[in-house]
């Protein structure tokens, strides 16, 4: 597949992900082992990663989403992010993996964890397809990633342009001009 114009180039192929995936569900595996895994998977942009994700994974796994809603406060110069889709089962006593598709200024983050972290799960933690760190503004803990990128706006993989290219089975940076100030 030809990538559009709007693309400068691919960052990870179809193949690399896989193969990337692959490492990281053996890891999450390994540290799950012998107990049922709770996988959050954070709406849109996470469908992509979360699917192929527990597809590799060799322990007993349940799904569950959340959506979320972002926008700034002009008045306070931040973020604000709150739950527009709720679990659709309740998490206590339960191993938790929050399943993002790219953990950037640790904001959106922070918030889901220290929301969960209030329905008393056994254990909570992230895994993220895509890491970057340049843009960090609070730390989270990151469990599992599959990949660090550099701060350039991505698309593919479940990561969209104005709800464009999620599909794309590969990861790509956008041209410079395209996707400017969007997170």
């Amino acid at each position: 597949m030809t990538p559009p114009p709007e693309i400068e180039r691919v960052l990870f192929t179809e193949e690399q992900i896989a193969a990337r995936i692959r490492e990281v569900a053996a890891g999450i595996s390994e540290r799950y082992r012998g107990r049922s895994l709770k996988l959050i998977g954070v709406l849109k942009g996470s469908v992509f990663f979360l699917t192929a994700l527990a597809r590799e994974l060799t322990i007993p796994v349940k799904i569950d989403f959340l959506g979320i809603s972002s926008f700034t406060d002009s008045a306070r110069g931040s973020g604000m992010v709150r739950i527009a889709k709720d679990l659709d089962d309740p998490i206590e006593g339960e191993d938790v993996l929050l399943v993002e598709d790219i953990v950037d200024t640790g904001l959106t983050s922070r918030y889901l964890l220290q929301t969960l972290a209030g329905r008393s799960p056994n254990s909570l933690g992230i895994c993220t397809l895509l890491d970057r760190t340049p843009r960090r503004l609070v730390q989270v803990p990151i469990e599992f990633r599959c990949f660090e990128i550099p701060d350039r706006f991505v698309v593919g993989f479940g990561l969209d342009y104005k709800q464009l290219y999620r599909h794309l089975r590969y990861i790509a940076v956008m041209h410079p001009d395209k996707g400017k100030g969007l997170a």
